[in-house]
């Protein structure tokens, strides 16, 4: 039987991405629908939906003004009733936006207008229409924050020259994660109020090292995110410098973490400059640069749990587990880790301490819907599902752990692999209830099988609870680590103990 695709367009309608990809996972797990999209009407947005099949006549006449419902069912019954309940769930989106509110404003201008004390903007629009928002936040007097993604670099450097002429932060674009005087703004955990700052290229980096300090009885000033790119040669680190000279003047923090990838040359040595001449003590964790030269002020940490420990003066954290103990022993021929992360710089972490005991790597690229872990011949295989690749018009990972299910599902299948190796991100802006899911995805557990093992990035004050989503997992038999670095080297304790 042909499948049925029908489209509807709502003219002048607009709603966030992350609200629109929720519904569109929603009406997608309906009886019948083979796929489903909720999408404002870009020509970028419009190349995605024809190319998973569901765009129609009536949604290629719509414009970027306009919200188009794509659905593709396996009958015209179950489009229409899918079509049905889009409507219902959008008409209950917007009661809920204004709960509570008397006005809810549509531009930059009428919220500055109606909130003139607020000194920051939170953009999460379509990245090509990102860049206009936040120059006009600038423009306002804003500080602003790009939660959006797949904004061109030039837009992203002709930004934050912009803000720097203007004084003002640009954080992001792609800014996952920042805490701002304690309030964390879109992924965000719930963590102490204390004396370390954080800088960091990195979303789950942030959330990370923020989590271990206040689990470990620590807290944070200020955590500041400044976009993957800021440390790139193209972009110069403005956002990086500005950040410091913030937390420079900020009486509040006592210790700052910068947290990245390996930056640009020459930007690392303009940062280096900057922390020279700062009356503070750093703590510098640039993943995968193993060769730095520090000024006196300043440690190095090779991973994120170093970085926490760092930061809370050396204090070692999470003694009683203990890697050898925990690990072990896996079944003939199981001897590759298949990693599938949401965090970019958990995935980069695993990688490379994998890379540090001399593993091997497998060199085939990633593709949208991780459909070469099958092919996987030789090395252990992770994959950032939180790249821009696999986020262009799906949810990100963190949001909806679906989009890993499949990955998953093909690993737990493939004789070669023995362990799986996963993240687990809680906190303000992730999914209910990602633990359950994943043991959901997991079935009827064979311990014949691989092992699956992960780590809780949270803390107990998260709404899902750190220590809820922990409990879960352990009962139904997945090995949970207390750190990201723990699980990395756990899976590499057991794929050594099988040998």
């Amino acid at each position: 039987m042909k499948s049925v695709v029908v489209n509807m367009v709502r003219t002048g309608f607009f709603l966030d991405s992350v609200a629109l990809m929720r519904l569109s996972r929603t009406i997608s797990e309906l009886e019948g629908v083979e796929e489903s999209a909720l999408m404002i009407g870009t020509p970028s947005n419009k190349e995605i939906m024809k190319e998973a099949g569901i765009l129609g006549a009536e949604g290629e006449n719509a414009s970027g003004r306009d919200l188009i419902i794509g659905i593709r069912a396996v009958s015209r019954e179950a489009a229409d009733k899918a079509l049905e309940g889009s409507v219902n769930l959008l008409a209950n989106s917007k009661v809920i936006r204004g709960k509570g509110a008397t006005l809810r404003p549509r531009t930059i201008a009428s919220a500055v207008k109606s909130a003139p004390d607020v000194n920051l903007a939170l953009i999460s629009v379509a990245g090509e229409f990102a860049g206009a928002e936040a120059r006009k936040a600038l423009h306002k007097g804003l500080h602003v924050m790009i939660f959006s993604d797949n904004v061109p670099l030039s837009e992203e450097i002709q930004l934050k020259r912009e803000a720097r002429e203007l004084d003002r932060l640009m954080m992001g674009p792609d800014c996952g994660t920042t805490i701002i005087s304690g309030a964390a703004l879109a992924f965000g955990n719930k963590v102490n109020h204390g004396d370390i700052g954080i800088i960091g290229a990195s979303g789950t980096g942030i959330q990370e090292i923020s989590c271990l300090i206040s689990r470990s009885g620590g807290g944070i000033s200020q955590a500041i995110g400044v976009g993957g790119r800021d440390l790139k040669e193209e972009v110069g680190g403005i956002s990086t410098m500005m950040a410091l000279e913030a937390l420079e003047e900020d009486s509040k923090t006592r210790h700052i973490v910068l947290v990245s990838k390996s930056p640009g040359p020459s930007v690392a040595e303009r940062i280096m400059e900057k922390i020279k001449a700062s009356s503070k003590n750093f703590t510098i964790c640039y993943l995968g640069l193993s060769e730095l030269e520090l000024p006196d002020n300043a440690v190095r940490a090779p991973t994120l749990k170093a970085a926490a420990q760092s930061a809370l003066g050396g204090k070692s954290i999470f003694d009683d587990f203990d890697v050898s103990r925990s690990a072990v022993g896996l079944s003939n021929g199981r001897n590759e880790v298949i990693g599938l992360f949401s965090g970019g710089t958990l995935c980069a972490e695993a990688q490379l301490i994998f890379l540090d005991a001399g593993e091997a790597l497998s060199s085939n690229a990633p593709v949208p819907g991780v459909s070469q872990i099958e092919e996987v011949e030789r090395g252990h295989h992770f994959i950032d599902l939180g790249e821009d690749a696999y986020t262009l018009g799906r949810p990100h990972p963190m949001i909806d752990p679906a989009v890993r299910d499949d990955g998953i599902q093909r690993a737990m299948d493939n004789p070669k692999v023995g362990v799986v190796l996963v993240d687990i991100v809680i906190g303000y802006g992730a999914h209910q209830d990602p633990a359950g899911h994943l043991v959901s995805t997991l079935g009827n557990y064979n311990n014949d099988g691989p092992l699956v093992i992960t780590s809780v990035t949270g803390t107990a004050a998260d709404i899902q609870n750190r220590s809820s989503q922990v409990k879960c997992l352990e009962n139904a038999g997945v090995l949970v680590a207390p750190s990201n670095v723990d699980a990395a080297l756990l899976a590499l304790a057991c794929i050594k103990k099988g040998r």
